[in-house]
């Protein structure tokens, strides 16, 4: 048998158990091939309604999640609150079904870091296939309040997802407080909201162009198929509600991990994670309509992550894998760039990582114009979750020229993984 249908014969045992009348019993014994295949279908989608279920907010971590106990590590994000001090969120477990998302937090600029603060943990050991939180990321909005967006869903993607957030709304206190999780939409998002010139939130949220993972990619929920791709969700209520604007697929899709930038001339340029590389697409309603996606100008990128933002001076931020930035080298050679005409030519090229196995940076810009990119290393074998602080000047300089930038910092090193560490 199958393991696919095997899984369906376990879930209809669970979900539709024994205690059917018997009149049902007996019509289910006569159903044709195409009645069982619709049965096990609808099963698998009351599997997936797991994940809408609300997640808990885990904010007395125990001993099972202080970092020497942990045994794998993959970035989410970094952020800072408007008094300095800093959050890092990452993935533990694994990149799978059984990824859960931890939260810890320094006020000493990143030399030290707490234990975990925060756990976002699904997992249950009773459910009849996994419960996942994978992606997301950390935001500090214009009010000064910190939000964590997080995903969960059924066995790593279940066509659906659902993308939760929860919020800080004192960031700077000894006992930090957390909103209520709620679900803004499906799918997940990977890179963090902006705020345009009309003064809109916009945050970038992937329902991926696939029917799921494992079991799922039998395909449930196809009335999503429309809108599947890397949407635009806008709010003008400061985070209250958020309203789908537009959407566009991509040709070879991966984990889009899409970002725009706002461009002088109020268009967007988006670049997205596609199995070829990064591809561009622009905009010129502010997300409801996209063009037909090509590959950047001069840009090479693996399938991964990558960091874009503008920053303060108006120069735009691009980190990349690649020793120049019409390279591809996969996952290595991490590098900082900057552009100066709106993404037509990038300058600079700071080294930040150059070691194998470096991946998924997210970053940010503190008020004195400071750089701050997380990034893990070796996310199974090693799990160290790691920080880089430059300037611009360092970025044009190809080298690290300012006082106080520093790179290769460490956040977290699992214990497990790293006993000699």
């Amino acid at each position: 048998m199958p393991r696919e249908y095997a899984l369906l014969v376990l879930l209809c045992v669970i979900f539709f158990p024994c205690r059917l009348p018997a009149d049902e019993i007996a019509e289910l014994g006569k159903a044709s091939p195409e009645e069982a295949r619709q049965y096990e279908l609808a099963t698998l989608r009351k599997v997936a309604d797991l994940a809408l279920l609300p997640p808990q907010l885990n904010t007395n971590p125990s001993a099972e999640y202080h970092v020497r106990n942990l045994s794998y590590g993959m970035t989410i994000g970094i952020e800072r609150t408007r008094k300095g001090r800093l959050f890092a969120a990452w993935i533990g477990g694994e990149d799978g079904p059984k990824a859960y998302m931890l939260v810890a937090k320094s006020d000493d600029d990143g030399r030290t870091w707490s234990e975990p603060v925060l756990v976002v943990d699904s997992r249950k050991g009773h459910l009849p296939i996994p419960r996942s939180v994978i992606v997301g990321n950390l935001w500090t909005d214009p009010l000064g309040r910190l939000w964590l967006f997080f995903d969960q869903t059924m066995n790593h993607f279940d066509g659906r997802g659902g993308l939760w957030c929860t919020r800080c709304d004192d960031p700077e206190a000894q006992q930090l407080v957390w909103t209520k999780p709620r679900q803004i939409w499906h799918g997940s998002m990977l890179n963090k909201p902006m705020v345009n010139s009309k003064g809109e939130w916009l945050l970038f949220a992937q329902l991926l162009q696939s029917q799921g993972i494992g079991p799922f990619a039998a395909g449930v929920f196809h009335e999503l198929d429309p809108i599947r791709g890397a949407n635009i969700l806008v709010s003008t209520d400061q985070g209250e509600t958020w309203t789908r604007r537009g959407n566009v697929k991509f040709p070879e899709p991966d984990w889009l991990e899409h970002r725009a930038i706002e461009r002088k001339d109020g268009s967007l340029w988006m670049l997205a994670r596609t199995r070829r590389g990064a591809m561009l697409t622009t905009s010129s309603d502010m997300g409801a309509t996209w063009s037909e996606p090509e590959f950047p100008p001069q840009i090479k990128h693996p399938p991964a992550r990558f960091h874009l933002r503008e920053l303060a001076s108006g120069s735009w931020l691009l980190v990349k894998h690649g020793k120049t930035i019409d390279t591809n080298t996969g996952r290595s050679h991490l590098t900082a760039w900057l552009s100066d005409d709106e993404g037509q030519t990038w300058e600079g090229g700071l080294m930040l990582d150059e070691r194998a196995g470096v991946s998924y940076p997210d970053g940010f810009q503190a008020p004195d114009g400071s750089i701050y990119i997380s990034y893990d290393w070796l996310r199974g074998s090693k799990g160290h979750i790691l920080f880089a602080k430059f300037t611009e000047a360092d970025i044009r300089a190809g080298k690290l020229v300012s006082d106080g930038s520093r790179l290769q910092q460490p956040i977290i090193k699992p214990g497990k993984l790293n006993p000699q560490d």
